[in-house]
């Protein structure tokens, strides 16, 4: 699982943030709008993960400045502290809603999806009015953010009154009453603030997401936001619902552990969900149906030039972590058989990482982030290829191969 557009933020930031000594602006809004609802409004804050996007490193937090590359150009997240010149600080609530459910900012200025409104348009009337509390009584910052460097035409913000006719249609989240309380109370954050399908649903040519592809996984700057509906395969049929919920609070669980953008959801968002919310967010998701009929692939047999190559890589380079059997060690090395990662269609994710190496979130339920060393430096393009056609057709696993042009491409994307 991992986040819109992968930005890369700061632990110390979104603490701070969190722990800050109230200001007199904070106490003025306390005052306004009474602390009980003020508090609620920072709970939503962390289920919206709005620090991830919009502190950028070493910046004051919500001041906005993180760059976020897209297919067609940069865009930089905005200042949304309530500094009254270059942040919200003018903001009505009214105008606060119109922003977050639908995309239309100050001054009728149309937002790009990168800010997910299409999502926050399921929240609730409540949990906007929570959130807008929260966010005027944070430290103003004046720094003044160019939110806009895309390619032409996609700067034109008008253009997204056409994009929003073909692929939005604000709708808030309606529960199901054939479900459980706990069932739709994780519909709601996962369709609704958590904008999980933001990464993880499918796109189509003008990068809306796909109704049938829902949360069925997409390509993120170099990553695949996996697969997290409840197919037996790619997704999470295999995970018990511990395990989701051990997942999104330390980052780890036995069958993976999180790298790319998911690490910043996890440090900044989930591991600080409630107990009852990570439970009924996997309770919801473990519900959503795969691709069905989707048909398993024949694994590779073992005669293969390429297997017989990459499992002598394997034996070489993998198995003292992952074991030769593919299985690691729960919560350390993530398991290789029947990872969703590793039998995804597209070996994005497994490439970057053999490629580049990663490094997991540390949590406080999990003080301990393992590493994966990079092995881009040590093996060939054909190494490669090989190794990871090997992982995805050995320990039960049934995916592609791997070509040695599929690794040349990953590697270049992965330059500096």
């Amino acid at each position: 699982m991992t986040h819109a557009f992968s930005p890369i933020s700061v632990a110390a930031g979104f603490a701070a943030l969190i722990l800050s000594v109230p200001t007199a602006s904070a106490q003025q809004t306390y005052e306004r709008f009474g602390f009980a609802q003020t508090e609620r409004g920072r709970y939503i804050a962390i289920l919206g993960d709005c620090a991830a996007c919009h502190t950028a490193p070493g910046g004051a937090p919500l001041a906005g400045g993180l760059r976020f590359e897209t297919p067609v150009g940069a865009i930089i997240s905005s200042n949304i502290t309530p500094d009254r010149e270059n942040g919200i600080g003018k903001m009505t609530l009214k105008e606060f809603d119109a922003a977050m459910r639908e995309g239309i900012g100050q001054g009728g200025k149309r937002l790009y999806p990168a800010m997910p409104y299409p999502a926050f348009s399921n929240m609730t009337d409540e949990d906007i009015a929570d959130l807008y509390a929260w966010i005027m009584a944070q430290q103003p910052a004046p720094a003044q953010i160019n939110s806009n460097e895309l390619k032409f035409p996609f700067d034109i913000r008008t253009g997204m009154i056409a994009w929003n006719m073909i692929n939005f249609k604000p709708d808030a989240f309606k529960p199901d009453p054939a479900q459980s309380a706990e069932w739709n109370r994780g519909g709601y954050i996962v369709e609704g603030p958590g904008h999980c399908g933001a990464c993880h649903s499918g796109k189509t040519i003008t990068m809306g997401d796909k109704s049938s592809e829902h949360l069925t996984g997409a390509i993120i700057e170099n990553w695949v936001a996996p697969n997290i509906t409840g197919d037996a395969e790619a997704g999470l049929g295999a995970w018990e619902e511990q395990d989701i919920i051990a997942y999104l609070k330390t980052g780890a669980n036995r069958f993976d552990i999180a790298s790319g953008g998911m690490m910043d959801v996890i440090r900044h968002s989930s591991r600080m969900w409630t107990d009852g919310d990570l439970k009924a967010v996997a309770v919801y998701l473990k519900s959503q149906p795969g691709r069905s009929g989707k048909p398993l692939a024949a694994a590779l047999p073992e005669t293969d030039m390429r297997m017989q190559a990459g499992a002598r890589i394997y034996k070489d380079r993998c198995s003292a972590c992952h074991f030769d059997n593919g299985e690691g060690y729960p919560g350390l090395f993530p398991s290789l058989a029947g990872a969703g990662s590793v039998n995804a269609e597209e070996p994005t994710s497994v490439l970057h990482v053999v490629l580049a190496g990663s490094r997991a979130v540390a949590t406080p339920a999990a003080p301990t982030g393992p590493a994966m060393p990079s092995l881009g430096w040590a093996l060939s393009d054909n190494d490669i290829a090989n190794v990871v056609t090997y992982v995805r057709n050995a320990f039960g696993n049934t995916a592609a191969p791997v070509s040695t042009e599929q690794v040349a491409t990953a590697r270049a994307a992965l330059q500096p």
